[in-house]
């Protein structure tokens, strides 16, 4: 299990947090698997990456996983790369 209290505290504090993650679709399940060593994040998700139901399915797991409702994830580059630059609003 990743601790992700940091950066909860740091999404309280400042009122909104950049994310990069790296996504690995079509996994067993949906899960944070590691923060790697460049500070991302190495996110496993079970949804295929076609029509966009990755994507959905990255921004309600980061919604639930920090608390926030799901029109406060976006994704802001790389909606179509494995490697995306996701901002999360408190």
């Amino acid at each position: 299990m990743v601790d992700l209290e940091p950066l909860r505290s740091e999404l309280e504090r400042a009122g909104r947090l950049s994310l990069t993650v790296k996504v690995i679709p079509k996994a067993s399940r949906t899960e944070i698997a590691s923060i790697l060593a460049d500070g991302s994040i190495k996110l496993k998700v079970a949804a295929v990456p076609e029509k966009g139901k990755a994507n959905t399915a990255i921004c309600e797991f980061l919604a639930h996983e920090f608390g926030v409702a799901k029109s406060s994830v976006s994704i802001v580059r790389g909606a179509a790369a494995s490697t995306k630059l996701i901002r999360i609003v408190a």
